[in-house]
């Protein structure tokens, strides 16, 4: 089952269960769309894998399996890739 982690791992931005932003790869490692994109060019930093949209758990399943709070950040800076 999905952890659901609340944040991006790069900028911290608050990602709810419902958030249409919230990009994960084969490991669950969870960025933002825009960190996804613009910095990591769609390859997870942790695994080399593509990110897809992270799919929204329906509120009843979130009441029996709620998304976890605990906060996960990259030990390594994130920095935008050169072009």
């Amino acid at each position: 089952m999905l952890k659901l982690k609340p944040n991006c791992e790069c900028c911290d931005k608050n990602l709810p269960p419902d958030s249409r932003e919230a990009m994960i790869c084969t490991f669950e490692c969870t960025f933002c769309a825009t960190c996804a994109d613009t910095v990591f060019s769609g390859m997870c930093p942790n695994c080399c894998g593509n990110f897809v949209p992270r799919p929204i758990r329906p509120a009843v399943m979130l009441r029996k399996y709620p998304a976890s709070t605990e906060r996960h950040l990259r030990e390594q800076p994130c920095q935008a890739k050169a072009g």
